[in-house]
C-alpha cells in the first residue's frame, strides 16, 4: 500500500470517528485537523528554518561590509563570507533545507485531498460536504449557486493571509535594509565619498527600498537559494488563492489551513525580528 493510500485510510477512519460529533461536516473537520497535526509534527523544522533566517538577517550588515571591501576580488569575497558565517556558527542554508524537507509531505497531503482516486481506490473523503457544498466540488461547479459561499469564505481567508504575509515580508526587508545602510554609513571614513567602500562598491545603496534590500549578499554561500526562497515566500499565499479556485474544496481546506498555520507560525517565530533588524549593532 502506498503512502497516499495509507494516509487516505487514516483520514477516512478519523472522519468516521468525528461523525457522531460533527455529522456531515466530520470529513471537512478531519481534513483541517489532519493538516494541523502534520504541521505540528513538522514544527521543529520550521524552528530550524527561523533560526537560519535570523542568522542571515543578523549577519547581513557584516556580509554587506565584506562585499563592499572585496567587491573587486570575488574569490576572496567568497572566502571572507564563508569565514564570517563559520565564525558566527551560522549556515546560510539553515533556513532553506528544512523547507525543502517539508515539500514531500505537502505534496502527499495535497494529492490525497485533490484526487478522486488514490491507487485505484475511490476517495471517500470527497463524497462528503461542508455546509452543503461537496468536498469534491470545484468553484466552477458551484459558481452561481448558494454553495459558492463556502468558496468565497475560503478565498477571503487566503487573500487576508496573503496580504498579511506580503506586508510583513516588506516590513522585515525594510528593517534589514536600514541595518545594512547604517552599517555602510558607519564604515565610511572622513574624506571618502559616502556610500562607497573599497573597489568602488556601493554600500548605502543596498539599503534603499526597491534596490534588493534584505537579500543575501551576492557571493555569499547559499545566497542564490536563500534569495530565491525569500522572494517567493511572500507570494505563496497569493498563489494558493489562485490554486484554491481550481482544486476540489477538500484541497482548498488543506491550503487554507496550511496558509493560516504558516502565517501564525512565522509571526510567533519571528516576533520582534523586523524591529531588531532595524537597529544597527
Amino acid at each position: 500500500m502506498s503512502f497516499s493510500a495509507r494516509l487516505l485510510s487514516l483520514l477516512t477512519d478519523f472522519s468516521e470517528t468525528l461523525t457522531p460529533l460533527l455529522g456531515a461536516s466530520a470529513t471537512a473537520a478531519a481534513v483541517v485537523l489532519a493538516t494541523a497535526a502534520v504541521r505540528l509534527a513538522l514544527h521543529p523544522l520550521a524552528r530550524a528554518a527561523a533560526r537560519g533566517e535570523k542568522a542571515r538577517a543578523r549577519l547581513a550588515p557584516k556580509a554587506a561590509a565584506v562585499s563592499a571591501a572585496h567587491g573587486g576580488d570575488p574569490e576572496r569575497m567568497r572566502r571572507e563570507l564563508t569565514a564570517l558565517y563559520a565564525k558566527e556558527g551560522a549556515s546560510p542554508l539553515a533556513g532553506c533545507l528544512p523547507v525543502l524537507v517539508q515539500l514531500p509531505v505537502f505534496f502527499l497531503m495535497y494529492r490525497v485531498f485533490s484526487s478522486a482516486e488514490v491507487d485505484g481506490r475511490a476517495n471517500a473523503l470527497l463524497r462528503d460536504s461542508l455546509l452543503g457544498t461537496p468536498l469534491g466540488a470545484r468553484f466552477a461547479d458551484v459558481a452561481g449557486t448558494p454553495q459558492q459561499a463556502v468558496f468565497w469564505v475560503l478565498f477571503a481567508v487566503l487573500g487576508a493571509v496573503g496580504l498579511w504575509s506580503f506586508l510583513r515580508a516588506r516590513k522585515a526587508a525594510a528593517g534589514a535594509a536600514g541595518a545594512t545602510e547604517a552599517t555602510g554609513a558607519a564604515g565610511t571614513s572622513p574624506g571618502r565619498r559616502p556610500g562607497r567602500g573599497r573597489a568602488g562598491a556601493r554600500v548605502s545603496g543596498q539599503g534603499r527600498p526597491g534596490s534588493g534590500a534584505g537579500r543575501p549578499v551576492a557571493g555569499a554561500p547559499g545566497a542564490g537559494v536563500g534569495a530565491g526562497l525569500a522572494r517567493a515566500l511572500p507570494w505563496l499565499s497569493f498563489g494558493t488563492l489562485l490554486t484554491a479556485a481550481v482544486v476540489p474544496l477538500a484541497a482548498g481546506l488543506y491550503l487554507a489551513t496550511a496558509a493560516v498555520w504558516t502565517a501564525a507560525e512565522r509571526a510567533l517565530l519571528h516576533r520582534g525580528t523586523a524591529e531588531a533588524g532595524a537597529r544597527p549593532e
